[in-house]
């Protein structure tokens, strides 16, 4: 009879996590269009393409540990127009990977991002332009924090402007020993606009983001770790197996908050995700929803025949 109940109820939630993924669609849709009138999406998509250089490189595994890697080291991993695109398109092939449970963000070849490739920069110097660019990657961004994943920024080497930008759209960040992570849009005067001030406001507050954007200051691993913007420093041998130690180190970091089936994981993240972004009301019947996609279900059926709540 009880397992005839929760099976019941289970049914009556089947529908629910739709409300969620219909609320991340709906902010990730609005998002442009509601800040830019007349934003094109498929218009600045093109113009972007027209700069090319690097990649951004996906890797799945069967763990459900995806790496996404930025890939253009003869420029420091700075983003061509081409990688923008292929970043967004990445972000949608992990929205969609109903296996996963967790995202490891790093650079090519010892070093992240230093952000913007100039010569890309240049060509689209104008503010129409820029403003476009500008939305399309904090879409991209905010999509890419958004996902029903745990997230993890390795940053090695540095991570500038952009870069350091792209650190704050993950939800840890783990800082290899010598690593500088730092915001540098003032010396182009300029100010972030991939959403990098308003995501670092919530990881270190609000004094903490002026200094480090106000001051441009180089954040290390003694600064980072007493700001809150770096979760942990890894230490790794020196050598052609330094780059792939660092890699097992933030596998092994990560494997902590991704122990369980997929779907409890997502359903970790997703509330989060909601807590953070909605209001008290929303967040709560959001969380309520996704409550009951994993109250019944097999991982949760699973765990009351063993008995591992108290283990």
């Amino acid at each position: 009879m009880v397992l005839c109940a929760v099976r019941q109820r289970l049914l009556r939630s089947s529908s629910s996590c739709a409300s969620w993924i219909r609320w991340m669609q709906t902010q990730s849709s609005s998002f442009v269009s509601s800040s830019i009138h007349g934003f094109n999406e498929e218009e600045i998509r093109d113009k972007l393409q027209g700069f090319h250089g690097g990649s951004i490189d996906l890797l799945t595994q069967e763990s459900g540990i995806a790496v996404l890697t930025i890939n253009n080291p003869s420029h420091m991993n700075a983003f061509t127009g081409s990688m923008m695109v292929d970043l967004e398109e990445r972000v949608s092939q992990l929205e969609k990977w109903s296996g996963g449970k967790g995202l490891i963000v790093q650079g090519a070849a010892g070093t992240f991002c230093s952000g913007s490739d100039l010569n890309a920069v240049r060509a689209i110097s104008n503010p129409q332009d820029g403003m476009k660019m500008c939305m399309f990657m904090q879409n991209t961004l905010t999509r890419l924090l958004r996902l029903p994943l745990i997230s993890v920024a390795l940053v090695e080497g540095r991570a500038l402007g952009g870069g350091a930008e792209l650190t704050t759209a993950c939800d840890f960040r783990l800082l290899a020993s010598g690593g500088v992570i730092q915001f540098v849009h003032k010396h182009m005067g300029l100010v972030p606009g991939w959403g990098g001030a308003a995501r670092l406001v919530r990881i270190v507050g609000s004094q903490n983001a002026l200094r480090l954007i106000g001051g441009a200051l180089k954040v290390d691993a003694e600064v980072g770790v007493q700001t809150g913007l770096v979760d942990k420093v890894l230490e790794a041998p020196q050598g052609e197996e330094g780059a792939g130690a660092l890699l097992q180190q933030t596998e092994d970091w990560l494997s902590h908050y991704t122990k369980g089936p997929a779907e409890v994981i997502q359903a970790v993240k997703k509330v989060v995700s909601s807590g953070r972004e909605l209001p008290l009301s929303e967040a709560l019947r959001t969380e309520k929803d996704v409550f009951g996609t994993v109250w019944g279900g097999p991982a949760n059926l699973r765990a009351l025949a063993s008995k591992t709540k108290h283990k």
